[in-house]
């Protein structure tokens, strides 16, 4: 693109925000600009020694209304609008003398909003000439430097040292899309706040700083990562220390690893494979956490998404033996993330060229809200961030499990996709273990049978007595474990299942038409039941 350069003589100043403006004025200054400036911005300036003009002398104008009217005139707008090749003559004839720079940020509407102002305060916080002045020059940008930001003005100082009071076409057109972006952003939560004053929803969303991906979901898909504007934190701020660019799938895969570790008090360390949790624990070792997090399925750890909720050091992550010298028992993951590392456990990590290592800590998540785009229509809905009710005994035998078991066992089942059914167990160690699950089944049955079939092939493997004594081992185990549900059990066949496999002891959330006839069951086979009154699909 073109590097036409415009000199910046006369700047046109109309700030809210006054970070860093004198900076800015005195940087102008030094290039012999003449800055004309309204109300507040020429008290600051002139109180810091720098000598402005003040607006109505251009304008013809007192500023009036209580600062309603100031920057608005045929005056101000056309030096900043007209055309300076085609319109040249006409504006000689009118006395019109251009305005080569506007800087205005808006009056903080959105400030006013977050502290829940009345609303005759949110209405006199609606900036009329500050969008109209940033619409005009980010319109005629060939000619005018439009500045919403003051994070840009160090580079806007700099470049006007470096060329000699000018800037360049590439700057002023950047400097323009913030612009109207800044405005898009500005109206948008004035519209959706009055909206929601009148009792109707309505969101507009607005993304930026797209990341084109690798591919989508599949390699015939085109994908982007973007981030919301103006967001305080987003999952897109994540840093990518070391390794492969990150796919759209370990995306996803890593905000469920993400999602699922934050709640947890202790050490936490979830393994995630499509979406879905296969190992998760929870205790006062981290090593020992990441060694019964991928306990939990060995198998399916093979190429997963592993995070942690605390940072962590060179000897937890030796588990991983990315330096064995027989490759075959080198595990494989796509990608790490934890909210730090020690310095030898990076150097450690990088000996995987390919391996992600990302630092982002869970804590910082705040989903309020959640929200799904379907073609051309959306769904919003608040988070699922409540894990229960009261939890009530319903059953003649009452449910003894530790609160801190039952609390870990709803953080993991609400992660997975419905039907969810999750067995839980605190281990020899004290540690909470996702001992088996099974989840994205079309009926609960499906599900239970998988999270039974998981835990006993975990169960077996861990064991290391005598074959004679293997199921005895299991009964016990299962025993002791907690089987938790995401949602009623429509049927007793789910109770008939995990009362074979030897669990004692159910939390689901009840509210079922057979709720009767399910309890009745768990009181036939000697199984103890607790409601929580709280259902987590996840779809």
């Amino acid at each position: 693109m073109q590097q036409q350069l415009i000199k910046i003589k006369k700047v046109l100043i109309s700030v809210s925000d006054k970070t860093g403006i004198v900076e800015l004025a005195e940087a102008l200054k030094k290039q012999d600009c003449e800055i004309i400036s309204t109300g507040g911005t020429r008290k600051e300036l002139e109180k810091a020694g720098i000598n402005v003009m003040e607006i109505s002398r251009v304008t013809g104008n007192p500023e009036a209304f209580g600062g309603r009217m100031k920057t608005i005139s045929f005056q101000i707008e056309s030096a900043i609008l007209f055309d300076r090749e085609i319109d040249a003559g006409e504006a000689r004839l009118l006395g019109i003398e251009p305005i080569d720079m506007v800087v205005s940020n808006l009056y903080p509407f959105e400030k006013m909003l977050e502290k829940s102002a009345d609303l005759d305060t949110l209405i006199e916080n609606i900036d009329i000439g500050g969008p109209t002045m940033v619409r005009a020059a980010a319109k005629n940008f060939k000619y005018v430097a439009v500045v919403t930001d003051p994070d840009d003005y160090q580079s806007i100082i700099s470049e006007l040292k470096e060329n000699d009071g000018t800037l360049g076409y590439d700057t002023r057109f950047k400097l323009m899309r913030k612009a109207f972006n800044r405005t898009a952003d500005y109206d948008a939560a004035i519209a959706s706040a009055f909206d929601q004053t009148a009792g109707e929803l309505s969101v507009r969303l607005a993304f930026s700083q797209a990341k084109e991906l690798r591919y989508g979901e599949n390699s015939h898909q085109k994908a982007y990562f973007l981030r919301q504007h103006n967001a305080s934190h987003s999952l897109y701020d994540i840093k990518v220390l070391h390794g492969k660019e990150l796919s759209y799938n370990n995306i996803v895969d890593m905000y469920s690893a993400i999602d699922v570790v934050r709640d947890l008090k202790q050490y936490g360390c979830a393994v995630i494979k499509h979406n879905n949790p296969c190992g998760l624990c929870s205790g006062d070792n981290p090593l020992r956490v990441f060694q019964q997090a991928w306990a939990g399925d060995p198998v399916s750890a093979f190429g997963s998404v592993i995070a942690f909720n605390k940072p962590l050091d060179k000897k937890t992550l030796e588990f991983l033996e990315l330096d064995n010298e027989n490759k075959a028992l080198r595990k494989f993951v796509e990608v790490i993330v934890a909210p730090g590392y020690t310095d030898d456990a990076l150097e450690y990590l990088y000996q995987n060229k390919n391996l992600r290592v990302v630092e982002f800590d869970p804590a910082a998540l705040d989903t309020g809200q959640e929200v799904k785009i379907l073609y051309n229509a959306a769904l919003i809905q608040n988070a699922d961030r409540q894990l229960a009710d009261e939890v009530k005994p319903v059953t003649k035998i009452a449910p003894k499990a530790e609160k801190d078991l039952v609390e870990f066992g709803l953080i993991t089942v609400r992660q997975l996709r419905s039907n969810a059914i999750v067995v839980v167990r605190k281990t020899k160690t004290a540690d909470y273990q996702l001992l088996g699950m099974g989840c994205g089944q079309p009926n609960r049955v499906n599900s239970t049978q998988l999270a039974v079939k998981r835990c006993h092939e975990n169960l077996k493997m861990e064991y290391d007595g005598p074959a004679e004594k293997l199921n005895d081992y299991i009964k016990n185990e299962m025993g002791k474990a907690v089987l938790v549900s995401d949602a009623f059990f429509p049927f007793p066949d789910n109770i008939e299942i995990a009362a074979d496999a030897h669990i004692r002891t159910i939390y689901q959330p009840g509210g079922s038409i057979r709720d009767k006839s399910v309890i009745e069951k768990c009181d036939e086979l000697g199984i103890a039941m607790g409601f929580t009154g709280i259902r987590h699909f996840k779809h």
